[in-house]
């Protein structure tokens, strides 16, 4: 049988799920390990689909916990591996996402979020589970999370989160929602030669000088895959560059610093904005996945009736830019966070903000969006003050 092609170059008419599925496979995708949750499904239905063909592995798990086992094991053997779920799936990965976390395994998970708790609105959207992949695991370390608000940023911001898994060797979050997943929209894909595929960070060091948690001078260590003929030990208990457990405050202190550090000290790479009408604003809208799309319209006509107001997209929103916040907050009125939920990034921009400054949420705890009339009164009403 003819392999299939791996990057379908050309203009599609696709739906998000499926453009993330096609960034992932672009991406150099060759295991997917998941289970059926709405509305994410059909991002598992077209690795199903493809990998196949491509001599890569689609696998359903019994659960969501397997899941994220199952990633972290080919990862080690030497996959490019990704999962995929909702917001019920995600709070049953979250033990097995700490323990990527802690032995920097590279994967990529994908949220397609509902309207939650719990079983929530299956087939209707949310943006709730924001702090979730922030915090959601126990302990401390640092995220890469980035917001999709369209199909053809479900293909590239896909592409760019196995990009940065591999860089910084670790998870990466894409949380997206339920109307951009299911949105059909056109997505253009880029000639294979085109697409930039980062690298695995392999060790060209012999098996005697090799300590696979010894860091580089960007705090990342490089790997091996098994097979290759290194002895090595990994574990989620605290360990050194050996990989051996060390059970002192010490060994602690600096694994899980340089866990935090690794994505700080190089957050100039990992952020990404999207910036509007922010020469000089008075007023800044801060906003992500779906709700960004209802906010330009609000931006125009506030701004054609005199108001100086901005909008910054969050492509990233873990790490949070809360230096650019704090930049802002020394010269602009207030801002304006609309979310689909109850208000949890909201309080990123309120903690970063430097100086008090009103910060409004718009808040909807799942289900709906809001309109541009909503966000276009909030700016008026922080002029108006």
């Amino acid at each position: 049988m003819e392999k299939a092609k791996r990057v379908l170059s050309g203009d599609h008419f696709i739906q998000g799920d499926i453009a993330c599925s096609e960034g992932a496979i672009a991406a150099g995708c060759n295991f997917f390990a998941g289970y059926p949750i709405t509305p994410a499904s059909e991002i598992a239905e077209r690795m199903a689909l493809r990998q196949p063909g491509l001599g890569g592995v689609f696998i359903q798990m019994e659960d969501e916990i397997a899941s994220i086992t199952a990633i972290l094991g080919a990862a080690w053997a030497g996959a490019k591996s990704m999962t995929a779920t909702s917001g019920p799936g995600i709070s049953l990965m979250l033990e097995n996402i700490g323990l990527g976390m802690i032995t920097e395994t590279p994967c990529v998970i994908v949220n397609v979020q509902r309207g939650s708790p719990s079983t929530g609105l299956p087939t209707l959207w949310g943006q709730s589970d924001m702090m979730q992949a922030r915090w959601g695991s126990h302990g401390d370390y640092s995220v890469i999370a980035l917001c999709p608000n369209s199909p053809q940023e479900m293909f590239n911001l896909t592409i760019e989160a196995f990009n940065l898994s591999e860089k910084y060797r670790m998870p990466v979050f894409i949380l997206t929602d339920a109307i951009v997943g299911h949105m059909t929209e056109k997505v253009t894909i880029p000639k294979e030669e085109d697409i930039r595929v980062y690298p695995r960070r392999y060790t060209k060091l012999p098996p005697a000088e090799y300590l696979p948690y010894k860091p580089e001078a960007d705090l990342v260590p490089q790997m091996i895959k098994a097979g290759d003929g290194y002895h090595i030990h990994t574990t989620g208990l605290t360990h050194d560059e050996r990989g051996y457990p060390v059970m002192t405050a010490d060994c602690h202190h600096d694994l899980i610093w340089r866990l935090i550090n690794k994505v700080k000290n190089n957050q100039d790479d990992i952020i990404r904005l999207e910036e509007r009408y922010m020469d000089d604003p008075e007023i800044v809208v801060v906003s992500y996945g779906i709700s960004s799309r209802v906010v330009i319209p609000a931006v125009m006509r506030a701004r054609e009736e005199g108001i100086n107001v901005g909008s910054m997209r969050l492509i990233t929103a873990w790490p949070f830019p809360e230096e650019r916040i704090a930049e802002l907050s020394e010269r602009v009125k207030g801002f304006v966070v609309p979310e689909i939920n109850c208000g949890q990034m909201v309080r990123e921009v309120q903690r970063s903000c430097k100086c008090i400054k009103p910060v409004t949420l718009l808040s909807h705890p799942g289900g709906d969006i809001h309109s541009p009339d909503d966000v276009y009164q909030a700016i008026a009403a922080i002029a108006k003050s």
